[in-house]
């Protein structure tokens, strides 16, 4: 880039002493010019026709008197009569622009290449009494005095090669450096910059460049952070899985194994046969839970509006059965007409784990009170609660806060992943509020993000 800057330089310095030594000629070609211009009219001043007649030898002393001055004696048609250089006798000068100027206006001026001297020349012609007198002296032509400018120009433009040098490093270092300082800082910080006017489209760029690379390094760390996360989860959900698995499956093949031995009693065998049969029910019920929660995970299908205080009701009917067992009193504040858009079998998982979760862990004689508008749902109860310490993993798979009522009432801790991920696949917000011995309240938004 330096030396892009020192040739740039060194070829607008060379331009410039070029259009320099042009102009300069110029302007002393037409600085000649008007010096002869106003030499000949002085000399033409002193001219006196009776001193000097229209010969040969008048025209030569007017010209020796004006140090060799061409004088060339004209009749008023543009015949010459006299010629101070000898040669351009008998020659007609009526198409000479002086001659005729000066025929018309009383005089007048011209600059030529003269033919037969074969040198430019400025010539000054004028009327005295019924003759013309032309007055000429040589000048310079503008080539021939650029000519003699070359080798001056020539010194000077080294000068300025030696000067342009020097300038542009000097230049370089002011322009570059400051540049280089600005990649130094941008390399080492997010955001840059400078005290240069100049500079800040540059560390404008630089700071989108910078916010642009942290916001993908931010991306794929979060990216790195979800796949690990996945992985784990995972490897915890097939732990999980093995585990539930692992107990139905080592009483079936327990019993299996009695029963092929032989010598047990009829009583024995029965029992036998319901373990293996209430076993195979707990892992068919587990296969068919994972399913459905695979299935949720993947479900891609439309959305519709959905009457969800009829599906409240209705499974408020279905359970309270089971609540009638253990005296658990159900109060339901449901509004009616609540039309929520997504699909009846979700908001039935949804409603249904939650409900049954509440009886579940509630306490002999307690409580639930259930809530749905148009802008929640809320179930609550007066059961065990949930410690603090749990409260960020109840809604992950095969959690359950109280383990013997796992193996009790054959859940396999699946519910509240199940409401958690169909809270998300909607768009909606579920929390939850619970003290130990308290109970608990779930309450899901349907629109967290109008708050």
């Amino acid at each position: 880039m330096k030396w892009r800057i020192w040739l740039l330089s060194l070829g607008i310095t060379l331009l410039c002493v070029l259009i320099f030594g042009f102009a300069s000629t110029q302007v002393y070609y037409r600085s000649s010019v008007d010096d002869g211009k106003r030499f000949l009219h002085a000399c033409m001043n002193s001219f006196d026709a009776d001193e000097y007649p229209p010969t040969t030898e008048g025209a030569k002393a007017f010209s020796d008197k004006l140090d060799g001055a061409r004088v060339t004696f004209m009749d008023m048609q543009g015949n010459v009569l006299a010629d101070s250089i000898a040669g351009d006798s008998a020659v007609n000068h009526l198409d000479r622009s002086e001659v005729t100027d000066a025929i018309r206006d009383g005089d007048g001026y011209a600059v030529r290449d003269s033919s037969t001297l074969g040198a430019d020349m400025v010539y000054y012609c004028r009327s005295i009494d019924g003759m013309l007198v032309r007055l000429a002296v040589f000048t310079q032509s503008d080539w021939s005095i650029f000519a003699s400018t070359l080798p001056t120009l020539l010194a000077f433009s080294s000068v300025m090669i030696v000067l342009c040098l020097a300038a542009s490093f000097i230049a370089t270092h002011f322009i570059i450096g400051p540049v280089k300082k600005l990649a130094a800082e941008a390399a080492q910080s997010e955001t840059v910059t400078t005290r240069y006017s100049e500079l800040a489209p540059v560390a404008d760029a630089l700071n989108a460049r910078n916010r642009d690379i942290h916001r993908q390094m931010r991306e794929l760390t979060a990216e790195k952070t979800a796949v690990e996360q996945a992985r784990a989860s995972k490897d915890e959900f097939i732990s999980n899985v093995t585990h539930e698995m692992n107990t139905p499956l080592t009483s079936i093949h327990g019993y299996a194994e009695l029963l092929d031995g032989g010598g047990m009693t009829e009583a024995q065998k029965k029992t036998a046969y319901k373990t293996i049969l209430s076993q195979s029910e707990r892992l068919t019920n587990l296969i068919a839970c994972i399913i459905n929660f695979s299935e949720i995970e993947n479900d891609n299908l439309p959305p519709y509006d959905v009457d969800f205080s009829a599906i409240v009701r209705e499974t408020l009917v279905v359970v309270s059965p089971e609540a009638q067992k253990r005296n658990i009193a159900i109060d339901g504040n449901i509004a009616d007409n609540v039309i929520i858009s997504s699909r009846h079998e979700r908001l039935n998982e949804l409603f249904g784990n939650l409900i049954r979760n509440a009886i579940k862990y509630n306490k002999d004689g307690g409580k639930i009170n259930v809530t749905l508008d148009n802008r929640s749902l809320t179930v609550e109860d007066t059961g065990i609660g949930i410690a603090e310490e749990n409260m960020n993993k109840i809604f992950s798979r095969f959690f359950t806060v109280d383990k013997s009522h796992s193996g009790k009432n054959g859940g396999f801790g699946l519910g509240l992943a199940v409401v958690k991920k169909i809270c998300a696949k909607s768009g909606w917000e579920i929390s939850v509020e619970s003290e130990p011995d308290r109970g608990s309240k779930f309450t899901v938004d349907f629109a967290p993000q109008q708050r």
